[in-house]
């Protein structure tokens, strides 16, 4: 099969929502029934092989390119529709969010093919995809990437406020992430430490002060504590209840007194009114592992910690010890075991100094314990890893100029790429 060095960038297609089980075999087997294919590759993890959900499809000619993406996008593969666009080798369009819009309070009905449908009357859509959990169940928002400006205008102006299927849905411009965190515009605000008897009626005479609540709920956490949302209809009523009530010590003279002469007293975030900007699932577990990285960051200073990876399942912590102390001060070793007490096959040993830690890799990478190679490199936070990875395959590792089905480098993990977890 040719390869795709000499194919023009606009005769390639991406194809994402994958099932795993796809192979380059069969998408030769559908797309080469739309017309002649230069080259197939489905982008696979380095390390387990494992498909990644999307592939690269080199046409000879643009036509074809261009029927395959009309003919065949949402179609189903393996039981799951499939997302062709053409494919943007420059990140710089993806990342600028020209023409990018964001479509929230979507139907739970509404899927890629129905959001395109609705969006493609105003404009070219580069992508279109609605956000699912990993059940595949929609998220509840969506995002379509117009080919103009001018196209994105219009499906705001157009769409925002419309009611599509059971749900009036939202429309905006869609800002990139680093963006997000420098606006200060919410309507939507978490509240705790309430009142045990705090109800409705006391919710919307206290926070009805500031402005028009849209919606509200009283929730209690496992403990019986009470905490609520509330959404305003306003950024600036949101900010006014924030500003006037977080700090607030609501507790009656009689509980005020009751506290003084209990044994321990309660300390003031227990009891004064919590109200701060409601923020999302994801924003809290940003905000959990930056602390814990913070708190975390002292300890981990003191050595150089390696990932060591491919270990029998009988390792111990005192065998992984055993193994790398003739090398140096050894202050940790953890074998990383399963809920059956069986190691997972990786660990992390963490040297006094950088000269032991190097000494440790160049004898035991690759060396054979137990039948088997063991991998030995320099542990890596999650997020590093992933900017490696992303360094790597950007614009050179996996893409639609790379050599296709049966290519040589198909069935080989990138040596040194296992990082720690």
């Amino acid at each position: 099969m040719a390869t795709g060095g000499s194919t023009p960038q606009f005769a390639a297609l991406y194809v994402g929502d994958l099932h795993p089980d796809v192979t380059e075999a069969m998408l030769w087997e559908i797309f080469n029934s739309v017309g002649p294919v230069g080259s197939i590759r489905v982008c696979r993890d380095s390390i387990s092989r494992k498909s990644l959900g999307y592939a690269y499809i080199n046409f000879h000619s643009v036509a074809d390119a261009e029927r395959a993406l009309e003919t065949l996008n949402y179609s189903s593969i393996k039981g799951r529709a499939c997302r062709i666009m053409f494919s943007q080798r420059d990140p710089s369009l993806r990342k600028s969010g020209v023409g990018n819009i964001f479509v929230k309070n979507l139907d739970r009905n509404i899927d890629n093919k129905a959001l395109y449908d609705t969006f493609s009357l105003f404009g070219n859509i580069l992508s279109c995809k609605v956000a699912t959990d990993p059940t595949g169940k929609s998220r509840g928002y969506g995002f379509v990437h117009y080919e103009t400006e001018e196209a994105a205008k219009q499906a705001i102006e157009r769409v925002n406020d419309m009611q599509i299927g059971e749900r009036q849905v939202q429309v905006q411009r869609f800002l990139p992430r680093n963006d997000r965190s420098a606006i200060a515009e919410f309507t939507n605000i978490y509240a705790k430490n309430m009142p045990d008897d705090f109800d409705d009626a006391k919710l919307e005479a206290m926070f009805g002060a500031f402005g028009t609540v849209t919606s509200s709920c009283i929730l209690e956490d496992k403990q019986g504590r009470k905490f609520c949302f509330v959404n305003y209809d306003s950024t600036d009523s949101a900010k006014k209840a924030v500003d006037e009530l977080n700090g607030k010590d609501l507790r009656t003279d009689e509980q005020k007194a009751a506290k003084k002469d209990g044994e321990e007293e309660e300390k003031p975030e227990d009891y004064l009114l919590y109200v701060s900007r409601a923020q999302t699932k994801a924003e809290r577990a940003q905000e959990f592992r930056a602390k814990i990285q913070t708190e975390s960051a002292p300890k981990a200073a003191q050595g150089v910690n390696l990932y060591i990876k491919n270990l029998d399942e009988n390792a111990t912590d005192t065998s992984l010890r055993e193994l790398f102390e003739p090398f140096g001060t050894i202050t940790s070793a953890v074998a990383v075991k399963d809920e059956k007490d069986n190691c997972k096959g990786f660990g992390f040993v963490c040297y006094a100094s950088p000269d032991e830690a190097t000494k440790a890799v160049t004898e035991m990478h690759l060396k054979v314990v137990k039948g088997k190679p063991l991998y030995v490199g320099l542990a890596e936070k999650k997020e590093q890893r992933q900017e490696r990875l992303r360094q790597r395959y950007s614009p050179g590792g996996c893409g639609p100029m790379g050599k296709g089905m049966g290519g040589k480098d198909m069935g080989k993990g990138g040596k040194g790429m296992m990082g720690g977890k």
